[in-house]
């Protein structure tokens, strides 16, 4: 491993911690003694999405955490929340089995998550997702959620009372 600071490519390991999705290694440079931290993960394989208008683009986690915290701004939404919700739809995708995946797919798992998380952010993604061609089309996708929620909380309802 090459150090950052010298670029001598003898370095020693001092400490090492496996986390959920990486190993974690604290290594000392054998020439200026330096000491810094490298992350081993395991190589995913290329992962292919295919867009509405048939391009495809390899995919792009930071493009997917920035769209989900651009819908989650201003809203109490911890980020930890929103690098789960990454994670979560990061492993999903590669357990597929698939090389290439459809953009709507992984956005309709997105506003899956969001509807469970923060309503806000939700209609925020929905909106541009589904690109509402007009106010009406937009009424009636937050008049499904408020249905969804009705039922949902009537289901809780009835499951406290059994």
């Amino acid at each position: 491993m090459r150090c950052p600071y010298c670029t001598e490519e003898d370095s020693k390991v001092i400490d090492t911690r496996e986390s959920e999705d990486a190993i974690r290694r604290r290594r000392e440079c054998q020439k200026c003694g330096h000491r810094f931290t490298t992350y081993e993960r395991v190589a995913q394989t290329s992962l292919m999405v295919i867009k509405q208008d048939g391009r495809r683009e390899a995919f792009d986690r930071q493009k997917l955490l920035s769209g989900i915290t651009r819908a989650c701004a201003k809203r109490p939404v911890p980020m930890q929340a929103i690098e789960a919700i990454v994670d979560d739809i990061e492993a999903q995708l590669h357990t597929l089995g698939r090389s290439e995946v459809d953009s709507q797919r992984i956005g309709q798992m997105v506003m899956d998550r969001l509807r469970t998380l923060d309503d806000v952010a939700y209609v925020r993604f929905a909106s541009v997702y589904r690109r509402f061609a007009d106010l009406e089309s937009l009424q009636a996708e937050i008049q499904r959620l408020r249905d969804r929620k009705e039922r949902e909380q009537e289901a809780k309802s009835q499951m406290k009372l059994m």
